[in-house]
């Protein structure tokens, strides 16, 4: 199991951002958990599959109908860092 950090920039805040991740990490099988941060971006905390990582990545570079994304940054998530045991927001 891989586990990512992706850190959401644009206009990804007050859209249904956190919401539409929600929804593409259950549908993906996937851990973790969505949340709005202080800097206007969303960061995603997530574990799977590389695959299902993959089409996360892919979602989130597409967001919701409302947001425009700019930027998806990607970086490795250590083990110590807790994951719930579904997909949650924050």
């Amino acid at each position: 199991m891989a586990r990512v950090r992706f850190v959401v920039r644009g206009m990804v805040q007050g859209v249904g951002f956190r919401w539409f991740v929600w929804r593409e990490g259950q549908r993906l099988g996937l851990v973790g958990v969505a949340r709005n941060m202080s800097d206007g971006t969303v960061e995603v905390l997530a574990e799977g599959n590389d695959e299902a990582l993959g089409e996360l990545e892919r979602a989130l570079n597409r967001g919701p109908t409302a947001a425009r994304v700019e930027r998806v940054d990607k970086s490795d998530l250590p083990r110590e860092v807790h994951l719930p045991n579904s997909f949650e927001t924050d």
